[in-house]
């Protein structure tokens, strides 16, 4: 009698060790899950980090670069307006995504800002032209700025007598209709800049 019952305990011993046994792997499973999950989300932080200001800075390059093309259009509709004469007149839209795009009347400038770029755009404090487009990189602590201008021997003008004009970033494109309106006194051609209802 005595053998059957130590049989008995000795097959409820095996099967509470079983069980321990099965209970520890399971457990072992979830901790290693957590512990490459943690990992996993490590690294996925550490590339974020890493990747993030590259990101950021292509991005502010890739907007400096339409802003570029974007200028060039507008040059060439105004370099249109000069060629053809005057009472010619032609329309050009102006998309800004970041930034501001200001029009000096009084010295006959039209140039884009910049102020947070996160790229160095080109060699800071050292004007480069990019055809008839001027560019200037300061270099700040954290960001830079970038500026573009474009430059003309004729005489802009507003319709509105206001010698400077400041449009900042906007999700529609600003019109402009630009107007060859004949010669100043000095022979520079009179093209004003009048922007259209969007």
């Amino acid at each position: 009698m005595r053998k059957h019952g130590s049989c008995q305990l000795c097959k409820w011993r095996r099967q509470l060790l079983v069980a321990l046994f099965y209970n520890m792997k399971k457990g072992q499973v979830w901790v290693e899950t957590v512990v490459y999950t943690l990992i996993g989300l490590a690294l996925i932080g550490l590339v974020l980090t890493i990747m993030t200001p590259k990101i950021n800075e292509f991005k502010d390059k890739s907007i400096i670069d339409q802003t570029i093309d974007t200028l060039r259009v507008l040059d060439s509709k105004v370099s249109e307006v000069i060629q053809e004469g005057a009472g010619n007149v032609r329309n050009v839209e102006l998309g800004i995504k970041r930034g501001d795009i200001y029009i000096n009347f009084s010295s006959d400038e039209i140039y884009y800002e910049l102020q947070d770029s996160r790229a160095l755009y080109s060699e800071p404090g050292v004007e480069t032209s990019l055809g008839r487009i001027r560019v200037l990189t300061t270099e700040g602590t954290v960001n830079h700025k970038v500026r573009l201008t474009l430059s003309y021997e004729s005489d802009l003008e507003s319709p509105d007598g206001l010698e400077f004009r400041k449009y900042t970033a906007a999700a529609v494109p600003y019109r402009f209709s630009l107007s060859h309106l004949g010669y100043s006194q000095d022979k520079r051609e009179i093209i004003e800049i009048k922007e259209l209802a969007r």
